[in-house]
């Protein structure tokens, strides 16, 4: 079976007999000629443009969305209230407000390389009319293209704002970059507008199933539908203001209507799962090639794991009791003195928390003496919120020693559980909270295990559990920092101190106490949207306008 990771290479040709040691044919890469004589290299060229959304750049710079920099640097909720990086990896800048064109931190490759993308898929969609393969064939490569071309525009979007906007165009790289019109920024609105359109035409091309000639990985309808959904929501929201909550909810009813994806069973397998029904769309990490695995990268350094994205008090806080309600609520049964105990169960399959089981043993965060404090091994490697992240590890591979272990690994891009908080959300802005809303909220908390929502809530009332569920349902997905800034309440949720938790054992009794765990968060209003590296700027001749405060 095809798979979305081929890279493509030529043995070296000899014109003739007559050496000329200065002219040699390039034997790690085909000329466009041979590419557009052979449909096999030319679909092996669409599918190489998938590693433009999901695989790092080249000698692993940039951090592309899922697992961070290829599994082993921080992930994007350590930009967020959700977690921080253990040993900083240009993370920390962002969530002190220090965020520059000139300082970028981890978010400095995004402009560069969706550009780089939507010009390849142009040059692609110029010339498939010149290669020889079935129309049907045709039309589905056409639809992949037109897809992943949207994708990188929906991370220009959510990312800048306003951009600019290439068409079909294929730049030249030599001649063509000082034309004024390649750096001329359209509106939020037609960006999406265009974008929408796009997914439209893909999803008309696109197969509903990814089967034995459509590999796992490669979009589908449901994937552009999905990402539509998306755009169309955030397009809605306060920050884009551009867009309808009913169009939103028509476009996340749409997924809905294939009649394709449901809930997994099972939330903290999913994770795990490739195959499973909830998954959309998603990226298949091979453990071993290219990166350091999960379980190392973020695991106890008691079990010689190096902590990496280690949670905040902050989302261990927005995590109810069992039966609901929230742990600020005097009948909730909530023990400060025993504060993990009868909590969403999402939050054990998220969090690794002082007395959690893992790996035939419980986790020992507290001093003086827990193995994975301080006072364990490599303490260097020791997290600084008392908390570990175990959404995503699978104990079925090893911490020690994990290179080149076989077999798969997903980030899911798109799963059905996104789709109904999507159109909860701008169902209930549009409509306000009918039983539809309260249908996808529920049956997202019945797979958790968590009882329904409550029957009456109003229109903001329903606001706020689903922006609630959206934080603890979505956790570690690479939501959050993006959601919080779409409802424009940044200001509020990232000006809080990035708390932990420090554990003591005293007499055979735990003590909790809540820390900072990083100091100095803070956000300011040009935030909302990064800023376009300097470097970009002055390759435009200035003509390229940068974001507002920057």
């Amino acid at each position: 079976m095809k798979t979305v990771y081929i890279f493509l290479c030529a043995a070296v040709l000899f014109a003739s007999c007559k050496k000329n040691y200065l002219n040699i044919v390039p034997t790690d890469r085909l000329s466009d000629a041979a590419i557009l004589a052979d449909s096999s290299l030319f679909e092996d060229y669409v599918i190489n443009r998938y590693l433009g959304v999901v695989l790092q750049d080249k000698e692993g710079e940039g951090t592309p969305p899922g697992f961070g920099r290829g599994f082993e640097y921080s992930m994007w909720s350590s930009i967020t209230d959700e977690s921080i990086y253990n040993n900083d990896d240009n993370s920390w800048l962002i969530v002190r407000g220090q965020l520059a064109p000139e300082n970028t931190g981890i978010a400095g490759t995004l402009w560069g390389r969706s550009y780089r993308s939507i010009r390849e898929c142009n040059w692609a969609l110029t010339n498939i009319g010149t290669v020889s393969m079935s129309v049907g064939h045709k039309q589905r490569l056409l639809g992949e293209l037109r897809f992943i071309r949207a994708f990188r525009y929906q991370d220009l979007i959510r990312n800048y704002g306003g951009i600019v906007m290439m068409g079909d165009r294929v730049i030249d790289l030599d001649s063509n970059m000082q034309d004024p019109s390649l750096y001329v920024r359209s509106s939020i609105k037609d960006c999406i507008s265009y974008a929408a359109t796009e997914l439209d035409s893909a999803a008309q091309d696109l197969p509903l199933d990814n089967d034995g000639t459509w590999a796992l990985g490669r979009a589908t309808k449901g994937a552009a539908l999905a990402l539509k959904a998306r755009l169309l929501l955030y397009a809605a929201s306060p920050l884009y203001g551009v867009g309808t909550w009913q169009d939103a909810a028509t476009a996340a009813q749409a997924v809905i209507s294939l009649n394709k994806y449901s809930l997994d069973p099972n939330y903290g397998s999913l994770f795990l799962n490739s195959s499973s029904g909830e998954i959309i769309f998603e990226r298949m990490y091979t453990i071993g090639a290219r990166h350091v695995c999960l379980e190392i990268a973020n695991g106890p350094n008691g079990y010689d794991g190096w902590a990496g994205n280690t949670p905040l008090q902050n989302v261990v806080d927005a995590y109810q009791m069992n039966n609901g309600k929230d742990i600020t609520d005097p009948a909730s049964g909530y023990d400060s003195t025993n504060p993990y105990v009868n909590r969403d169960p999402r939050f054990y399959s998220t969090i690794l928390y002082n007395g959690a089981t893992y790996r035939g043993r419980q986790v020992q965060c507290y001093t003086p003496g827990g193995l994975d404090s301080k006072d364990g091994p490599s303490n260097w490697n020791t997290t600084k919120t008392g908390y570990y992240l175990r959404k995503y590890m699978d104990d079925s591979n090893p911490i020690d020693n994990p290179w080149n272990v076989a077999g798969l690994q997903p980030w899911i891009y798109f799963r059905y559980a996104e789709i109904l908080l999507d159109y909860a959300e701008a169902q209930n802005e549009a409509a306000g909270p009918d039983g539809t809303v309260y249908s996808a909220i529920n049956q997202i908390r019945t797979r958790a295990g968590m009882p329904n929502l409550p029957a009456g809530l109003s229109q903001a009332q329903m606001r706020t559990a689903v922006m609630h569920e959206r934080q603890v349902e979505l956790a570690f997905e690479e939501h959050r920092f993006y959601d919080v800034r779409r409802w424009k309440i940044a200001d509020s949720t990232e000006n809080v101190p990035a708390f932990g938790i420090n554990v003591t054992l005293s007499g055979g009794t735990y003590g909790y106490s809540r820390i900072v765990a990083l100091s100095g968060r803070l956000f300011t209003s040009k935030e909302y949207w990064l800023p376009i590296p300097r470097s970009e700027i002055q390759a435009s001749n200035n003509q390229l306008q940068q974001n507002t405060g920057y």
